[in-house]
Formats: structure tokens, sequence, C-alpha cells
């Protein structure tokens, strides 16, 4: 630890974050309250009191909490001392801080607040977190920890806090409505029938849902069929109708304002409605790429960007949609601009030997079948229904066998997969940093392997290939990666 540091004044959070924390929180705290309220019922005592209580039992946590937790910026590394009973005290030097991310919730934003977070690419959930500042000092934290990185820029200087960007990419209110129904959701079905199973003290019992169920059990079996197949028809219009919805709103908050920057700190991303973000990924820390599209986007002609970073495991530091709706062609431009590139025309991908996949099949059937039969031998009904799984899972191996491809060229590797959300996952080859074949025994039996390469953040794999060409791979990857120093990843060099 720096003698700086200890000189450098300590700083509290805003004492405002107490009150958007238990805002916040009061959906955990429900609970308690409910049964207050039940448990008090037909008392002198009254419910009042005891949420009271509740209430400040919870305040005053928050409080003790946010007395013991302050925070110190010196010459070279960040401090965090916090804890009652447990005392940590945490230091990050700015050299270790690829950027800093500024997130303002909803709540938050209204009191002018935000949330500042570390990313250092330590793989911790939790690397360093400044929860709550006022916004425009969330905004000079980040000055200061970028004038101290480059030497170049004065802390609390506004001119510096302006920096030059070239706008990428951005989504305007067509694309984000076009994203919206495309992203169908039926979280407005299920957050009420949750919310109904974790309050279920207070709904009817199970003999009012019973008797419910089988007077409209009677009022269906009277009805002619073809007004059965429209009310049916009329369900599922409405479903989809409301799951369409759902998703507009949702992809709405998310999305809305969506920038995406090239600024000289890298890839600067900003979007949210309501709850704001704003965090940037070094272009020298990205390490893949993933291309998702589905079988409505793809006909036409909508993909999903997000770029793997060398960080920890939150997305803000790990990964980033850097492009939620875009066109092929603005793929290419975004990708280059990272170092990447999309596979070329005369590029040849190759299938996985389908025989592993066929015996798969093959044993599960015969299981599923086997079983089915044993329940028909001892007299039970419906034995003949293990068909359905069987054939299922039989198609869907099948499909995902079809969709999945492998390349490699250009110094990257390429892998296409999944038949129904189908993704592309690309790597430069210099990134990889093991590389591993494991057979099992359906792969020993034909000849085959399969070759997995680790990454950070991120995975590839080409399944059920020929034994020679696995090793060959690994032993050509490795004569890559072999001469690069990993304790530089990531670094600006």
């Amino acid at each position: 630890m720096s003698e700086s540091a200890d000189l450098a004044p300590r700083h509290r959070l805003s004492a405002l974050g107490l009150l958007v924390d238990t805002i916040s929180d009061l959906p955990g705290i429900a609970l308690p309250i409910i049964a207050a309220l039940i448990g008090t019922r037909g008392t002198d005592l009254g419910a009042l009191p005891v949420i009271g209580a509740i209430v400040g039992l919870s305040l005053l946590l928050r409080w003790i909490k946010w007395l013991r937790f302050s925070y110190t910026i010196g010459a070279d590394e960040i401090r965090i001392e916090q804890g009652l009973f447990e005392h940590s005290l945490r230091s990050i030097p700015f050299d270790r801080i690829a950027d800093v991310t500024i997130d303002q919730p909803a709540l938050a934003r209204l009191l002018s607040l935000a949330v500042v977070r570390f990313e250092t690419g330590s793989g911790g959930a939790d690397e360093g977190v400044l929860q709550f500042v006022s916004a425009s000092e969330a905004h000079t934290i980040r000055e200061q920890v970028r004038s101290r990185q480059t030497g170049t820029a004065h802390p609390g200087d506004p001119a510096a806090a302006a920096e030059e960007a070239e706008l990428l990419f951005e989504m305007d209110r067509r694309r984000i409505m076009i994203l919206g129904f495309y992203s169908f959701s039926l979280a407005a079905i299920a957050v009420p029938i949750g919310l109904a199973f974790k309050f279920d003290e207070l709904l009817p019992g199970s003999e009012y849902w019973i008797g419910l169920a089988e007077e409209e059990a009677g009022v269906v079996s009277a009805m002619p069929v073809a007004q059965l197949a429209s009310s049916l028809l009329a369900g599922l219009t409405v479903l989809a109708l409301v799951g369409i919805a759902t998703g507009v709103v949702l992809t709405t908050l998310r999305e809305s304002g969506f920038r995406l920057e090239r600024t000289a700190r890298g890839l600067r991303r900003r979007r949210g409605l309501f709850s704001r973000t704003d965090m940037t990924m070094p272009l020298h820390r990205v390490m893949a790429a993933s291309i998702a599209t589905g079988p409505l986007r793809r006909r036409n002609g909508w993909y999903g960007l997000g770029l793997v970073s060398l960080g920890g495991g939150e997305e803000a530091a790990a990964a980033m949609e850097v492009a939620p709706l875009a066109r092929l062609d603005e793929v290419a431009r975004l990708l280059a601009v990272a170092g990447i590139a999309l596979p070329s025309d005369d590029l040849e991908f190759h299938q996985a030997d389908p025989g592993p996949m066929r015996d798969h099949i093959v044993l599960r059937s015969v299981l599923l079948l086997s079983a089915g039969l044993g329940w028909w031998l001892v007299g039970l009904p419906y034995g003949w229904l293990v068909v359905l799984p069987a054939a299922f899972l039989a198609l869907r191996d099948w499909l995902a066998w079809r969709q999945e491809w492998r390349a490699t060229g250009h110094g990257q590797l390429f892998l296409k997969a999944r038949w129904w959300n189908h993704i592309q996952a690309i790597a430069p080859e210099l990134n990889v940093q093991t590389v591993t074949i494991a057979r099992g025994p359906l792969e020993r039996r034909r000849g085959l392997a399969t070759i997995h390469f680790g990454l950070v953040n991120s995975h590839i794999r080409f399944a059920a290939i020929p034994l020679e060409e696995a090793l060959a791979l690994r032993e050509r990857i490795m004569g890559v990666i072999a001469p690069v120093d990993f304790s530089h990843l990531g670094r600006k060099t």
C-alpha cells in the first residue's frame, strides 16, 4: 500500500444511497411485513409498530454499514475499506483498472446518484464498487483514474472529460421496436404467477381452486368443437400479443438511447431509458466475438453482435453487446474496429462426424423403448408414450448436428452452432490460452475426438473430428500461442 493513499482524504458514499437501497430492497422485507400484518390481526398491538421496527432495523443496519465504508483515491491506487466485525481493506492499483463503469438505476438517477464499478479483470464479481455516489462525483472519479493512468489529463477539468468520440452504431426507435418484436417475453405473466406462489397464504385454499377447475372443465366439455377451437385460438392470440408487447416494453427500457462510440479509451456504450449505463471496453482487451440471430431475424437480415473481453464475471466487465440489432455489413464494420474479421467466402467449413450423434440417438432410444416395454409388461397403461420423447430428442440432436460447422483460417477460429438461436463464435488464435483434446467411449470407437479451445470468459469446441486432425490442430495452435507472453494479455503495448 502506498503512502499517498494514507495521506489522501477519505470519502464516504452519498447518504441518499441509504434511501435508494432501502426502497430497492422493500421486496426483500415484504414477507416479514406481511407476516406482521397477519400475526397482529385481531390484537391490540396493531401492525404499524411491528412494521416500523422492521423498517427501522433495516435502516439501522444499512446506516452502520454506510458508516464503516470509505474510499480513498491516492496517487497510484484506490483503497476501499469496509466492514464492522470483519474489517477488509482492498487496494486497486490504477494500472490494473481496465476502465470505470458508471451505472444509474432508475431511482438513483432521479436523485442524481450513480454506481461506480472498477473493472480489473481479476475474475471477481465484486472487484470494486462504490454504491452510491453523486453523479458528478462518479464522473470526477472516472476522470481521476484516467488521468492517473495516462498522466495527460487533469482530474476535475471539464475539458478533460469531453472525449473525442466517433459514433459507430446507434439504435433508433424503429430498430428498438423491431428488436422488441423479436424479443418475445412472458414476464408479464410469469411475474404475477411467481408472486402468487410467493404469497400463496393470502390466496384461497386448494379446495377453491379444485372446485373452480371442475366448474370450468364442465363448461369446456359442453362447448361445441368449433367454439372450443376458436376460444383456444383466441387465447393463444392474446398470449402472443402479451408476449410481444412485454418484449417491446422491456427492450425499450433497456436499449433506449443506445450509442456505441469509439474513444481514445476504446468502445464506449451508453443505453437505458430509466436505468442508464455508461461503460467502456478497451479494444486491446477484446478476446472474441459472438454473432447471434434467430430464424426470423436471419430471414430478415438482422444480427446481434457481442464482444467478449478480458474481464470479470459480470456483463459489464466480461462481455458487451455492441450491436443488439444490426445488418451484416454493420457487424463486419464493428468487427473490423475490434480487429476481428468475418469468414471470407472462400473459407471452407466442416461438419462434425455424424457417427457419435447417431450412436447417442440409438442408445437413448433403446433405453427409452426398453423402459416403455417394461412399463407395459407390468400392466401399466400408456407405455407407448416413451416414443414421443425419444423422437423429440432424436430430432433435437439431428438439428443440432446439422447446424454445427467449424473452420480455421486467417489466424482465427470459427464455430457456427445451434439450430434455433443460431450463434457464430469468432476468436483470434493468438487469444487461445488452453487446448484440450477429449475422447468419450463413442468417439474412441470411431477414432474421433473433441478439441476444446479455452479463452478468457469464452470457449470454443470442435466436436467429433478425426483424431489425427485434432492432434495436428493442437500442435499448430500451440505453436502460435507458445511465444505469447500471457502476462501482457489485454494490456496496451
